[in-house]
């Protein structure tokens, strides 16, 4: 499937079989992929019908948009999973959704399923050839961690905020996850805030039917057309934001938890999805950044190498939301904005830390570069249709070698980090 080392790309040898799932399943590693499917199937599919709208999408249409990317995302968590037993998290590109929304204006849908398409077969190749894993090789890592600490940033804002909207929901669901912490060491915080703010909210009289009107229709496939004006306007960017955003993130949020992520077969099984996703209707499917946080966190499970059961519950639960989309939807837009954005945060406070130690330790050095990538990933900076993590990448690195700046740790310790990471791909 890739050149990747698939040896190395386990944390450790596991026992196979139902027995070695069945002991990752446990009650946090269920509780976290939970979270990130309440995350996964709110905000995000009403970008996806958003920009449906925005190109007048038939209903059948916008249905099947939403299970290309929804089942086909579930079955790459699935898959990568089970083959890795590392929390390797599919879904689809949040912002290549959102850059829909202006692009269908102007384009005809059949043209941009073409598109969809292409980019597909642009991440394929270049995680075929290998390229992807040299890239991620000679990145150097703290710019890498500040990145995915300024893209993953935002959702701690996003719990702070959440308390400002919904005080008393956001306010008991975030007390509740760090009395939970300090009391209850067995019990999953994660779990009893969402079970807390799901309370309040309902005793609140806060939830309430979503305004998403999809009725129960059957999919409706488009044949797809090419041509070169969809694939300048669609997909370059989408192919980019896939690569860029997406497999970046994810990997980095990987390295940060201590994993050795498949990283040319994680860009394959993306372009494998991306056109699979687009002959079906939708702009892509593949390994996501912000699933993948909330999967690998120290909220699915103190042992690292059973958090993949985190992914497999969201896999399974993104499969059934692809499967039920009409359905669904309103179901999950039922729930406070405020509720979903303040458990989301707090699941990602152990991946923030260990990317903030890990971009700005002394020893390794590029701080500057680091805090450079860190602001730009924070921004909302968008060029080219390619959103912020992208550009925090390329700041970080053409600000190193400006500043010439090299690491600091003693020539022993370089060669072993060069040597790690070299594993990693």
């Amino acid at each position: 499937m890739s050149r990747d080392n698939d040896q190395n790309a386990h944390p450790e040898k596991l026992p196979g079989g139902l027995q070695s799932i069945r002991s990752a399943l446990s009650i946090k590693a269920v509780s976290a992929g939970v979270v990130a499917t309440l995350f996964g199937c709110s905000g995000p599919a009403l970008i996806v019908i958003s920009a449906a709208n925005a190109g007048k999408l038939s209903n059948g249409q916008t249905v099947a948009w939403l299970f290309a990317v929804y089942f086909l995302g579930g079955l790459i968590s699935l898959i990568m999973a089970l083959r890795y037993r590392q929390p390797i998290t599919g879904a689809y590109s949040i912002p290549g959704a959102a850059i829909m929304s202006a692009a269908l204006v102007a384009i005809p849908f059949s043209e941009a399923i073409g598109a969809f398409v292409m980019a597909g077969v642009i991440v394929l190749l270049l995680g075929a050839s290998g390229l992807v894993g040299r890239v991620m090789r000679w990145l150097p890592m703290p710019i890498v961690m500040a990145m995915i600490a300024g893209a993953l940033i935002r959702f701690g804002v996003g719990a702070v905020e959440s308390i400002g909207a919904a005080p008393l929901i956001a306010g008991t669901s975030l007390l509740a996850f760090f009395l939970t912490s300090r009391f209850l060491k067995s019990v999953p915080p994660v779990l009893i805030a969402a079970v807390v703010g799901f309370v309040v909210a309902y005793a609140s009289g806060s939830i309430q039917a979503g305004d998403v009107d999809i009725a129960m229709v059957a999919p409706q496939f488009t044949m797809p057309h090419f041509s070169f004006d969809a694939f300048m306007a669609i997909s370059i960017p989408l192919a980019a934001l896939v690569l860029g955003a997406e497999n970046a993130q994810a990997t980095g949020v990987l390295l940060a938890e201590g994993y050795r992520p498949p990283i040319n077969a994680m860009a394959v099984i993306s372009g494998i999805g991306g056109i699979v996703a687009g002959f079906l209707g939708g702009h892509n499917a593949n390994i996501a950044g912000p699933m993948t946080a909330i999967c690998a966190s120290e909220q699915a499970g103190e042992e690292r190498e059973r958090r993949y059961g985190a992914t497999l519950v969201n896999g399974v639960l993104f499969c059934a939301f692809g499967l039920f989309a009409g359905g669904a939807v309103p179901l999950i837009q039922a729930l406070p904005k405020a509720l979903i954005a303040s458990i989301a945060g707090v699941a990602m406070i152990g991946v923030l830390l260990a990317a903030l130690q890990q971009a700005f330790n002394k020893q390794v050095g590029y701080q500057v570069g680091a805090f450079v990538a860190l602001v730009v990933a924070m921004s909302k900076l968008s060029l080219f249709g390619i959103s912020s993590p992208f550009w925090a990448l390329v700041a970080g690195i053409a600000v190193s070698a400006l500043l010439r700046e090299t690491t600091h740790a003693p020539i022993e310790r370089r060669k072993e980090t060069v040597a790690t990471v070299e594993k990693h791909t």
